[in-house]
């Protein structure tokens, strides 16, 4: 199989969907790679870098998507690389379709098949291919709250973890699964007073015996919720559905009556966000304030520490992509129950139920979508 590697387009986007390792690996299951000029130049990987390990150069993203039969990303498609896509080609890479119409319209019309990374499952029901960028985005959220709260960014002027004789930030996290469990580490380290939100008291459990009495890990009512997001200096929004929009958890109404200058970051953006006033940021323009509460909403956080981020992708992605191009993707996606859930659009059609309710499209179960292919 052919596998193309397009250089990152979206605002501040230096991962790339391959390092030259894992070139190596596809090139040593007699498997070619080609790849755009400077790719991986947002990491410190050079062209020669990706010859070395025998892939081919190519000048375009436009050259990559003619000739590939699977394309590897990072962030979903942008409009310009959608319209390359083909009948038939693979697309693997975050998709993130429940809040975003115009990216299905346009999968669907492509007839590609679009497997995403974050739908794809493992046999203890995670998402191992959401997972390293959920770890990197939940502890990089305790940053940038931090960053949120000082006062030349219209934060409250704290400092998170205090200093002897004046108390720590209260930092509320919404959401007690990867996210939000990094999330808490980060805090914790920083010496915050850290209250974890979650319904599943399984997962109240785990972080109770994870942290002991350095977290509350509280069950999550609206009274709860409510209680403690307008105590809180730092509210971090970790809530995931898979495949679906994220509920809008912190309310317009909470936003009002919260602390002038505390501020929110809202992990769950990707998938529309689980802050009622929060709108897609980028990293060139990382915050805005409404209701005097700095809001930090950035689509793609971990592209902001793209050579930790990229690696730890690639370690879940490459079984996954030698898989897929070893027997081809109808027969990778038959045999594996997991990966099939993966995807998200085949031949015109969208295969998961929630992004098609959400959106207003008619859902195919993707077996029977496969089948008509």
């Amino acid at each position: 199989m052919i596998i193309g590697v397009p250089k990152e387009i979206k605002n501040h986007e230096y991962r790339v969907g391959m390092v030259p390792a894992s070139v190596r690996e596809l090139i040593n299951h007699g498997h070619s790679v080609i790849v755009e000029t400077n790719a991986g130049m947002g990491i410190g990987f050079t062209d020669q870098n990706y010859i070395e390990v025998g892939a081919t150069i190519l000048s375009t993203a436009a050259e990559v998507f003619a000739q590939a039969e699977m394309i590897v990303k990072v962030k979903e498609p942008q409009a310009v690389e959608r319209a390359m896509l083909r009948e038939g080609q693979v697309l693997f890479t975050y998709l993130h379709l429940a809040p975003d119409l115009p990216q299905t319209q346009d999968l669907v019309k492509s007839k590609a098949i679009c497997i995403a990374y974050e739908t794809v499952t493992d046999a203890s029901g995670g998402l191992p291919l959401l997972a390293p960028m959920s770890e990197v985005a939940g502890r990089m959220s305790i940053q940038a709250g931090a960053q949120a709260l000082e006062k030349s960014n219209a934060g409250r002027g704290m400092l998170l973890g205090g200093v002897p004789g004046v108390e720590p930030a209260k930092v509320v996290v919404i959401g007690g699964g990867m996210v939000g469990n990094n999330a808490a580490q980060m805090a914790v380290g920083m010496g915050a007073d850290v209250v974890i939100l979650d319904r599943n008291i399984n997962v109240l459990r785990k972080l109770d015996a994870q942290f002991g009495n350095k977290v509350k890990a509280i069950y999550s009512t609206a009274d709860a919720l409510e209680k403690h997001v307008l105590e809180a200096d730092l509210v971090i929004g970790g809530v995931l559905i898979p495949g679906a929009a994220a509920p809008k958890l912190v309310t317009k109404e909470h936003i009002k009556n919260m602390k002038p200058g505390s501020a929110i970051v809202d992990v769950a953006i990707d998938q529309g966000g689980c802050i009622e006033t929060s709108t897609a940021t980028t990293h060139a323009d990382p915050t805005f304030i409404i209701d005097d509460v700095v809001h930090y909403c950035v689509a793609n956080m971990p592209g902001a520490v793209p050579r930790t981020s990229t690696f730890a992708l690639n370690n879940a992605t490459l079984p996954y992509i030698i898989n897929l191009a070893n027997k081809g993707y109808k027969q990778a996606l038959q045999d594996d129950k997991h990966l099939l859930n993966g995807l998200n659009v085949i031949d015109g059609k969208v295969t998961v139920k929630e992004v098609a309710e959400n959106l207003g499209f008619e859902f195919t179960a993707p077996q029977d979508a496969i089948a008509s292919v």
